[in-house]
């Protein structure tokens, strides 16, 4: 007689998350509620950065990864814009230099002092002023040197020189709907979207032209994201038009997915 397996093998039924103690964790960081759909951090081999709440404009921490435990309320902040920060992101060139994107519709490059902050930083390195709405979204790109790209609630797409502050290429025409986020590929030749309109879109930026395009890549309402991974194939992360999580995997040739699943419900 043979009885059914009923229950799931997987390798990583009996591994459990060990937590870290209390003095190697950040502790009392009054994170942003700003309603954004944004990490609020970033991180490099020297620092972690995180966006908190800040009366009369926008601000963000600036930690040396060794200053774990309990942060002061005092504790200094980068604190140039005049509007609640959306989005940080350091640059993969220097670990000391950050760019931020601020619902004062500008984005700011900042030099972070070798050994982090001792006092509040309100000057920035460079202002780049082009967007005509709130900027949610700041990614460097990976592999030219001070060339920054910047996302609007205007639907604008900017590529900037951020050693001569200027506009590289102003991309207006692509996205007919917010951005939720952008993503380089490995070697910078090409970036996706993820769009309000739910299509997900590949784009060369020095042509500004339209490479691909996969329209309703999630049917769902919510926020989706879309990633490129190091092999060129495009990762998304959505929900069905019943909120059911859903993740996708797509080959920019290919109209179909390589492989999708759906999760289950998610409760507003």
């Amino acid at each position: 007689m043979s009885f059914r397996k009923v229950v799931r093998q997987s390798k990583f039924r009996h591994v459990f998350g060990q937590p870290v103690k209390n003095d190697q964790c950040y502790e009392d960081i009054r994170v942003s509620r700003v309603t954004w759909d944004s990490t609020f951090c970033a991180v490099n081999p020297k620092f972690l950065a995180v966006i908190v709440e800040a009366s009369g404009g926008g601000a963000f921490l600036v930690l040396p990864l060794s200053k774990t435990g309990r942060i002061d309320k005092a504790y200094p902040t980068v604190c140039g814009h005049t509007g609640p920060v959306l989005d940080i992101d350091w640059c993969p060139h220097n670990d000391e230099v950050i760019a931020s994107g601020s619902e004062d519709c500008t984005v700011m490059v900042w030099q972070i002092p070798e050994n982090g902050l001792a006092a509040p930083l309100t000057e920035p390195v460079v202002v780049l002023e082009g967007h005509t709405k709130r900027v949610g979204i700041v990614t460097w790109h990976p592999t030219a040197r001070n060339v920054l790209l910047s996302a609007g609630c205007d639907n604008v797409v900017l590529i900037w020189n951020v050693g001569t502050a200027e506009e590289l290429y102003r991309l207006d025409t692509l996205h007919p709907d917010l951005i939720y986020n952008v993503s380089w590929n490995r070697n910078g030749s090409l970036f996706c979207s993820a769009c309000k309109d739910k299509s997900v879109r590949i784009i060369d930026p020095r042509r500004g032209t339209l490479v691909a395009e996969r329209e309703k890549a999630h049917e769902g309402a919510r926020p989706m994201r879309a990633i490129f991974l190091a092999d060129g194939k495009v990762f998304t992360t959505g929900f069905s038009r019943m909120s059911e999580r859903q993740l996708a995997l797509w080959d920019p040739g290919s109209p179909t997915p390589i492989g999708f699943c759906t999760g289950t419900s998610v409760v507003p």
